[in-house]
């Protein structure tokens, strides 16, 4: 939803804003739109830990000059009529959570999504909650495991939009929910009604993406709670260890990245008799290039072509009910003491404003 940006007054109702953020998309599938969207996304320090010079010098002379047309091809596999695949599910997540929300709480909760990289820019999603009345944001990154280069770059641009405000909402900001049990619920649903469809596979592999070892050894828990969420499905699933496997995808350079990789480890399974398989990505939240095309395409024909015989991709929790259940009930418990008390009457809201008669302050925070 979109917010037209209105004056300020003491006397409206004030709002709760909920902004669900994933990483990002680029405008179009296009060697022109890739260019300045991967530049945004390496050029962050969180997403890439080398010296800034080094890296400034890699990433422009070399990088710029070979992945964007590279990644456009693989985005034009995945594009579709409504645009990029994250873009729309997460437009999707965003309206459904809204209407489940305002069912329950009315129009004093607003719900939208943003982007860290690229469009709609977290700034212009916050700017267009204030001018709504949003006073109290709840933030939720749509990671469900934590990592330094995710959740905490989400921050990063929160806290750099707010650096520039003279007022800022009360924030909450949700970290992880890698074993929140409603979670871990959608999850192992989703599987099962995949199954009662399509039956079962030899092997269930947890693909998620990765991240440099090195990030683990400095203290990131990424790796440890993508462990604990297959480990939870699979008891949820009535799994045994020997029934799945949690791996690792999308490495990027030269550097040891968390191990096993997702595509060596489909390359061997076939040699070691294993002939189905069936693949899903908890750590997305939405169905997107690295699910659609590096999984549902890539991966695939690399199990193929090793002699395995069956190859299945169990799509992302994207909007469906289960998910947006998860996700209200999640925004329930981070917004305790917000949403779950009395609407103001206007009468209230007429006293309060009483009381702040004189104050020359009728405007929202604006960036400095």
């Amino acid at each position: 939803m979109q917010f037209n940006g209105q004056s300020y007054s003491h006397n409206q109702q004030a709002k709760v804003g909920v902004l669900i953020c994933n990483l990002g998309t680029p405008a179009a599938p296009t060697k022109q739109a890739l260019r300045p969207y991967l530049k945004q996304f390496l050029s962050d320090p969180r997403v890439v830990e080398i010296p800034r010079l080094i890296w400034w010098f890699i990433l422009n002379v070399i990088i710029l000059n070979i992945r964007p047309a590279k990644s456009a091809k693989a985005y034009q596999q995945v594009w579709t009529e409504r645009g990029s695949p994250l873009a729309f599910h997460t437009a999707d997540q965003a309206k459904k959570l809204g209407e489940h929300l305002q069912a329950a709480y009315g129009d004093r909760v607003q719900v939208d999504w943003a982007m860290r990289y690229g469009q709609p820019s977290i700034e212009s999603r916050i700017q267009q909650f204030l001018d709504a009345g949003v006073e109290k944001l709840l933030v939720l990154p749509l990671y469900p495991q934590y990592s330094a280069s995710t959740t905490a770059s989400t921050f990063d641009a929160l806290a750099a939009d707010f650096k520039q405000r003279r007022w800022l909402p009360q924030l909450r900001f949700v970290t992880q929910y890698h074993d929140h049990p409603a979670y871990i619920q959608a999850v192992a649903d989703s599987v099962r009604a995949y199954r009662e469809v399509h039956g079962s596979a030899d092997k269930l592999i947890f693909s998620y993406h990765g991240v440099p070892l090195r990030y683990l050894h400095k203290g990131d828990p990424y790796h440890c709670q993508c462990l604990k969420t297959s480990r939870l499905v699979a008891e949820n699933l009535g799994l045994n260890d020997s029934d799945v496997i949690t791996s690792f995808q999308s490495r990027f350079g030269r550097a040891q990245w968390l191990q096993p990789y997702t595509d060596a480890t489909l390359k061997s399974l076939p040699a070691s008799g294993v002939e189905s398989v069936q693949v899903i990505c908890p750590g997305f939240s939405s169905d997107c290039l690295e699910t659609i095309e590096e999984i549902g395409d890539e991966n695939r024909g690399y199990f193929l072509e090793a002699g395995g015989q069956s190859f299945a991709y169990i799509p992302a929790l994207n909007a469906s009910e289960s998910h947006i259940q998860f996700l209200a009930r999640l925004v329930g418990e981070q917004t305790q003491g917000w949403l779950d008390q009395p609407e103001e009457t206007l009468e209230q809201r007429n006293m309060r404003a009483k009381r702040a008669q004189g104050c020359p302050h009728n405007q929202p925070s604006k960036p400095l």
